[in-house]
């Protein structure tokens, strides 16, 4: 399982290399280049499922069991 995934921004492209909490969904990441306040994208579970290159750790741990991509249920 991977713990850290970079966010890229939508609104300035500024990316940043972030560690994942293991025990809880973020829902909110101010982007450390421009200050916007990012949320998830409508049917993603937090920020990195949204705008990370690595999906958060309950969806990776969803995938390698073969179940449905549904965390923070």
């Amino acid at each position: 399982m991977k713990l850290t995934s970079t966010l890229t921004c939508p609104h300035c492209g500024h990316r940043a290399s972030e560690t994942m909490p293991t025990d809880a969904c973020q829902f909110f990441y101010e982007c450390t280049g421009c200050g916007t306040l990012l949320r998830p994208k409508e049917g993603d579970c937090c920020v990195y499922c949204s705008y990370g290159d690595v999906p958060c750790p309950p969806i990776q741990e969803a995938r390698d069991r073969g179940n449905g991509a549904n965390c923070c249920a």
